[in-house]
């Protein structure tokens, strides 16, 4: 098997374990330390999101001068032998101190994307990033169906059995990688030119931090209680039911993916960005309207408009970018998505609490709409300046 498909089977696997328990933080909380404030559930989950935006250019600093997969073998091995200590832990103030932990060993992860368009040509990255944003969608499905079985079967501290399971798999992959891949390890940009990247993000990579920052803050604020709000609207109390529901954008996100391929012709890489944030915009009206079969239709239009958007955007990063600085930048974009990430998960709570469960659909509303007018902005002025550059030559 070829690296980079060993690569796309270890970021599935990544995936799963991390998102055994993303859709089921109140469910967890009222079980395991009877919390039931919807603020203390939105704290943990943007304490959480600090914590890998920290950790992951931590990460990506360090493999300039050490190997990915060496990195991912001694951090993974870590962040599964905490994890496994959390099925344990029945102390708040504990769980918290261990949990934290956990995220910051297994941010290291993340190192695994940018390593794959290290190794993989150019003109393969649309066609790539939209299959790792599958899998990223098959995942979050995974994830989010077991930890419903394992709430409803079970208990939600075995949930942490499973995500030290997904790590210990991902070191033991990471070795047998480094055992037999031999001169395939070392990514074909190694070789090229140095370049000197900041530590600050500069030009159109700020640009898009700025423009993803919202997105993410849009997408990820309609997260944390989309279980209980689609409980509320159909009172159903099935976990798995309600898991399925929440990972619906997955099943859309391969149909986009087939589409994609289908589709002739190499598109530029700034088109379908505008089609898709509109989309987006009628995806969130649609949810945020206090009937199921709205929501159903919603959920299934809102995860075509995400996947799109979002691939198109990490395209976009990666054509402005230098192999060498893959790692780098990316990091830098991952770090304006999670803080967008941090604020909606602190808000989301403050909203419920004060609003309703439908309240965080409007704001996501408006921050589409944010996304769009300035994306139109940055598109606009590129054009201009390339025209002026044509025009002096």
């Amino acid at each position: 098997m070829k690296v980079r498909n060993f690569l796309i089977i270890m970021t599935l696997v990544a995936v799963v374990s991390d998102y055994l328990l993303h859709p089921f933080y109140p469910h967890f909380f009222k079980s395991q330390f009877g919390i039931t404030d919807p603020k203390a559930v939105g704290f943990y989950f943007s304490t959480v999101c600090a914590t890998v935006m920290v950790a992951f250019p931590m990460w990506a600093w360090i493999s300039k001068g050490r190997s990915e997969l060496r990195i991912l073998v001694y951090t993974q091995l870590i962040a599964g032998a905490l994890a496994a200590s959390c099925f344990f832990i029945t102390n708040y103030v504990h769980f918290w101190i261990v949990s934290l932990s956990i995220i910051v060993f297994k941010g290291s992860y993340l190192l695994v994307y940018p390593f794959i368009l290290r190794i993989t040509r150019k003109e393969e990255h649309t066609n790539i990033i939209g299959l790792l944003a599958v899998i990223i969608h098959c995942g979050s499905v995974l994830g989010a169906v077991f930890g419903g079985m394992l709430i409803d079967w079970l208990s939600p501290a075995w949930i942490f059995m499973g995500m030290a399971a997904g790590d210990f798999i991902q070191a033991g992959m990471s070795y047998y990688l480094l055992q037999t891949s031999g001169e395939e390890e070392v990514p074909p940009a190694a070789t090229s030119e140095k370049v000197k990247t900041s530590i600050w993000p500069q030009g159109m990579v700020l640009k898009l931090g700025i423009i993803t920052l919202i997105l993410y803050f849009s997408d990820f604020i309609i997260r944390p209680f989309f279980v209980r709000y689609w409980e509320s609207l159909t009172g159903s109390n099935s976990k798995i039911f309600s898991g399925a529901v929440y990972a619906i954008p997955a099943v859309v996100a391969m149909i986009g993916l087939y589409i994609n391929k289908k589709r002739q012709g190499q598109r530029n890489v700034y088109q379908g960005i505008i089609s898709a944030l509109l989309f987006g915009l009628a995806g969130l009206l649609l949810q945020g309207y206090p009937l199921a079969g709205a929501v159903f239709i919603g959920r299934c239009i809102y995860g075509w408009a995400f996947f799109q958007a979002a691939v198109r955007f990490d395209a976009l990063l990666f054509h402005v970018s230098d192999p060498v600085a893959y790692a780098i930048e990316y990091s830098k974009i991952h770090f304006f998505q999670n803080m967008g990430v941090l604020i909606a998960s602190t808000m989301a709570g403050v909203l419920v609490d004060q609003f309703s469960l439908r309240m965080p659909f409007m704001v996501a509303f408006s921050g589409f709409a944010i996304v769009t007018v300035m994306y139109y902005y940055v598109t606009r002025m590129q054009t201009i300046h390339k025209s002026v550059l044509a025009q002096n030559e």
